[in-house]
This record gives C-alpha cells, structure tokens and sequence, in this order.
C-alpha cells in the first residue's frame, strides 16, 4: 500500500509563458483551454521544477505518483488537491494493466519495453488523453456552474492527427458536456484501424474530418484556425495535439514510474543509477516530456531520439540544420513527407521542438546575460526568428554551436528505415516471441544501436508506443513466413468488429477555409440539436 501523496510543500504560483514571448504569467488554466499562444507560440512553465524528493517516490502507485508530478506544475489555488487527485483517479481506472504502463524485458535485463498501449484506444497517446479529457471536463464545469444555454461556455477541441491521437483524443472527450472535438487526419494515410477506431465513434459530439493532404497540412490547419480571428469569434478554440502543454504533463510520469520499475525488479538498476530512454519520434512531444523528467532530477544519461525515414530530428543532431527538405536520395511524396511503415512518424516538422529550442536558447542566453527576466526574453526572440526562416525559407541553421553542444548534452540521434523496422520486428519475435508495432521496432533498432555505443553497463527503456494489432500490414509483411505466427492472436476482439459498424466522416479540401466552414458547421448544428 501505498503512503499518503500529499506532499509536504505544493507550488502556489507556477505561472506559464509563450515560447516567442508574447504572453507572460498566464495560469495553468489559461494555457490548459487556451492551447495555443496567441503569438502563435506554444506555452511553458517560468521554470521546470525541480523534484528534491523523487526519491521518496519510489513505491507510489502509478496514480499517486501523477499526483506528485502534477502538484509541482498546478497550484491548489487552481485545482485543489482532492480535485486533482479525482481527476487523476478517474483518469488512469481505464487501463487494462494493473501498473498502467508495464516494463517488459527484451534482452539481458539491460533492454526493457516500456508498454504505453493498455488504455482504451491501445496507444501510449491515452496515458495524457484521459487526463486532459477529464481536466476539460471539470475547468468546463466550474465555468458553467449556474450558467444555461448560449450563456454556457463550450469548447471546440480541433485535432490533427497522424493515427494515434485522434482515436485517443475521441476517447477522452467523447460525450463530454459542452465539448466539440473535431479530429483532421491525412485522408488515406492512416492505418485502416485507426481510422475505424476514429470514425465509428457515434457519440454526437464527436466529428471526422478526412483533409485531402498529409499530416503537416492538417497539423499547419489548426494552427492556423488558432491565429484566425473569423474563428476565435465564432468558437471557443481548444487544443487537444501535444502543443496543449497538459500533454507533456501527463507524459512525464511514465519516465519517472518505469524507472522505479527497474529499480524494484532489475537487478541491474539502482536508485541513483543513470539509465537511457529510447523514445520512436514523430511531433518530439513524447521524447519532450523525458527531458522534463531529467530537468526535474530523474537520473537520465540521455533521451535517444528514434526517427523514419523522415528524418529532420535526426538531421538537425548531426548537422545542426533543421530543415524541411527530405534526406538526400529519399523518395518524399506529397508535401516531402515519406510514407513509412511507422506512419505516426510521417511527419515533416516536429511541432514541440519549438519548446527544446526554447529552452536551448535560454540557455545560450543565459551564458551572456545575468538578468533571468531579459535571458527569456532573447529566448523568445531567438525562437521567433528561427521559426520564421522555418516558415519562409524552409529551414534554420546552422544553430550556433553552444546551441548544439547543449542539444547533444541530452539527447542522441539515429534515423531507421522501413527495411531495419521489418527486419527487427523479426528478430524480437523470433528471439522473444514478442510483437512489435513498427513504430515501437524504429524505437528498439535505435535501442540495439545505442547499447553498442553506451557499452554494456547501461540500462535502456526503449517506449512501445501502439498495440501492433493497428498495424496490421507492418506486422504481417515483417512475419508472415514465420512459423507459428497467426495475426488472430494479436487482435483484440474490438478491432474485430469494426468492419460491422457504421463510419461518420466527412472528406474537405486541404484548405483551411474550408475546414473552417465545416467546423463553424458541424459545431452549430450540434448545439442546435441541443436546444
């Protein structure tokens, strides 16, 4: 059992700000429903706190722990603690896996999965879902409390996605009072189960739509609807992609409970003792958050970033150059975005690297200027400028090399193709008789390969990201001569009955204008409805 986790000391006033400085000293409730900066910028903390008493974390429950880590980043004065902790509670009771988020061991007691699939749409995306599903639920709540009809205040969540997200997103706000969540995803680029998990949802406040484009188009669309003036006047806007900060929250427990893991049942891991994490990386939210959990004093000896075939992440480590154009001999479909086996990783720009460069331009900054206030402030300049060549020329850099020293300190690189993510989800199978999603395969061949480089006193978690039954044609390609091997095994008797329910979506041009139209419609008609 166990020990009651109110902490001794909570924070009263951690207060947030926008990466391109636009916005100071906004509450976490602020940056909850808000999502995006209004300077087009995505939200931080003044500062990641620090945990001086993670070791004492050690036994907490999954739930508890959360609660640990979230009480550092939201004040009582906000959300009280017995609020915090039901939310949370209600958050993590709809894991199927007793510890929420399972190690399993892949090789010598130095390679661990970490699985985050056990939530209700099998992929690691629920693990922060869940939570922000119930968090709009209850600020919703507290604003409506006495209010009726137009009075009310309803939010429009709108998403994009690359798979995981949408399905995860549905399922933490399906048939939430006053909430709307419209989903975009890349028409035909999804896997076939994803976007059944997505479009057979029935509940009415719960929308599709299929964009004629690729993820970043749908990804560059709702950043757009964000910063339209039309649709902020017509709608409540809320964020449900990782740029919503809460996201990366809710991430940072699972590095810290997975290493608590290894310390009660490895022998290999000691309390105190550095490990590495292996994180399959497509918009760098997932990876973000274990920086966060270093930065708060989890010992990590470094984030290992996994990318495909679309490797922009990969090329700015090594070269120190962020760049929109495909690697050199890729064949790059529309937008020089590759189709991959691991397509929640097919995407182009990585939206939270905005907040790694935040930080690594505070930290340059700090090397030259005394004053906190005037270092964050150059932060936000220097983000500013970086993501504006982004956007006009198609790429920065070369950063300056303090920049990428410190991006090096923490972080390594390594690009994996289609045939080394089949090739490896052979070789576990064979090996273990373990099945892996193509996605999780990108992250445990990146893994292999950083065990040769860190020597063999390292202990690695390497992040399973989807339950391999939605990925059916990876899988399958990757073991279908394989004696013994039978895809029934690995479907879940849900995923099985999707072919017999109805769809509900709706296909829109890759035009901003006209998701908007369909939005503003799809959201009038729902609260008509209501009437």
């Amino acid at each position: 059992m166990a020990s009651d986790p109110t902490p001794e000391t909570h924070t009263e006033s951690q207060i947030y700000l926008s990466t391109r400085g636009g916005d100071y000293g906004l509450s976490f409730e602020t940056v909850v429903l808000k999502g995006l900066a209004a300077d087009g910028g995505l939200f931080l903390p003044h500062e990641i706190p620090t945990a001086s008493d993670w070791r004492d974390w050690k036994d907490l429950s999954y739930a508890d722990l959360a609660f640990r880590i979230f009480s550092l980043y939201i004040s009582p004065s906000e959300i009280p603690a017995d609020d915090l902790k039901a939310i949370i509670d209600r958050s993590y009771s709809t894991f199927r896996a007793k510890d929420v988020t399972p190690l399993v061991n892949l090789q010598d007691d130095k390679l661990h999965l970490l699985e985050l699939f056990h939530g209700p749409s099998y992929s690691f995306k629920d693990c922060a879902l869940q939570f922000l599903g119930n968090l709009f639920e209850y600020l919703l709540a507290r604003k409506n409390k006495g209010k009726q009809g137009k009075d009310r205040h309803h939010l429009t969540v709108v998403g994009a996605t690359s798979g995981d997200t949408g399905s995860a997103a549905i399922h933490g706000l399906k048939g939430k009072k006053d909430v709307s969540i419209i989903i975009l995803h890349p028409k035909g680029r999804i896997s076939p189960i994803q976007e059944a998990q997505m479009t057979t949802c029935a509940d009415a406040n719960v929308h599709n739509l299929a964009v004629t484009g690729t993820f970043d188009d749908c990804q560059d669309t709702v950043k757009v609807l964000f910063g339209d003036d039309d649709t902020n006047k017509a709608l409540k806007l809320g964020a449900v992609n990782s740029i919503n900060f809460s996201r990366i929250l809710a991430q940072i427990v699972y590095y810290f409970y997975s290493y608590f893991s290894l310390v009660r049942n490895s022998s290999s891991v000691k309390l105190g003792d550095k490990i590495r994490f292996v994180v399959p990386t497509g918009n760098f939210g997932d990876i973000l958050a274990g920086y966060f959990a270093s930065r708060m004093g989890l010992p990590v000896d470094k984030l290992v970033i996994a990318t495909n075939e679309n490797d922009i992440l990969d090329r700015f480590w090594k070269t120190g150059r962020y760049e929109k154009k495909p690697a050199e001999g890729s064949e790059a479909g529309e937008g020089g975005v590759r189709e991959t086996l691991s397509p929640a990783m097919d995407i182009l720009v990585s939206s939270n690297f905005e907040r790694l460069l935040w930080f690594l331009a505070h930290e340059f900054a700090a090397t030259v200027g005394a004053d906190e206030e005037f270092n964050k402030k150059q932060a936000g300049q220097e983000v500013s400028a970086w993501l504006k060549d982004l956007k006009t020329k198609g790429g920065f850099g070369p950063v300056y090399k303090d920049v990428l020293d410190f991006a090096r300190r923490s972080f390594e690189s390594e690009r994996v193709s289609d045939s080394q993510t089949i090739e490896t989800i052979k070789a576990i199978y064979d090996k273990v008789g373990y099945v892996l999603d193509p996605h999780s395969a990108v992250g445990v061949t990146a893994a292999l390969h950083s065990m040769q480089r860190a020597g063999p006193n390292v202990t690695h978690v390497s992040l399973s990201t989807a339950h391999p039954a939605k990925f059916a044609g990876a899988v399958e390609r990757a073991l279908k001569d394989t004696q013994g091997f039978d895809f029934a095994d690995v479907l879940p008797d849900e995923f099985a009955s999707f072919d017999k329910m109805p769809r509900r979506v709706d296909t829109v041009d890759n035009d901003w204008k006209a998701v908007r139209e369909m939005v503003k419609e799809k959201v009038e008609k729902e609260l008509q409805a209501q009437q």
